[in-house]
C-alpha cells in the first residue's frame, strides 16, 4: 500500500459515491476510491480497532487504551492504526508521549451510506 493518504473523500463531486450500490452501480473511478477503504476494513484487527475507537465514549480514545484490548506488539497495533489512518478512516493527534484516534464520521457515513439498502429497495 502507498505510503500516501488515500483519497476516500477528497473527490471532484463529494456525492459522487453516496448513492447506495442497489440503487446504481459504481462506475471504475468510485470503486478504485472506495476499494482501499473496504480493505483495510477486511482485516479482523483493523476492524475491531475501529470498532473500539468508534464506539469509545467521549469519541477519542489513546493508543494506550487500544493495546491492552489485543494480544499483539505495539508495532503491529501501530500498523494497523497506520492503514486506518491512511484510509481515512481515523484522523489521530499526538499528545505528549501518547496518540489520541478519533473516527472518521465521514467516512463511516459514506461507506454506510454505500451498503444501505433503502426500504424501497429491500421489497
Amino acid at each position: 500500500m502507498s505510503k500516501q493518504r488515500l483519497p476516500l473523500l477528497e473527490t471532484a463531486d463529494p456525492d459522487d459515491c453516496r448513492v447506495p450500490l442497489v440503487a446504481e452501480p459504481l462506475d471504475a473511478d468510485q470503486a478504485e476510491r472506495l476499494a482501499p477503504s473496504f480493505k483495510a476494513l477486511g482485516d479482523p484487527v483493523r476492524l475491531r480497532l475501529l470498532s473500539l475507537i468508534a464506539s469509545h465514549a467521549g469519541g477519542e480514545v489513546c493508543v494506550c487504551d487500544l493495546t491492552d484490548a489485543f494480544d499483539l506488539k505495539a508495532p503491529t497495533i501501530s500498523h494497523h492504526l497506520k492503514v486506518l489512518k491512511d484510509t481515512g478512516l481515523v484522523t489521530a493527534e499526538r499528545r505528549g508521549t501518547w496518540v489520541y484516534y478519533r473516527a472518521e464520521r465521514a467516512a463511516l457515513d459514506l461507506l454506510s451510506g454505500l451498503l444501505a439498502v433503502p426500504a424501497e429497495a429491500a421489497a
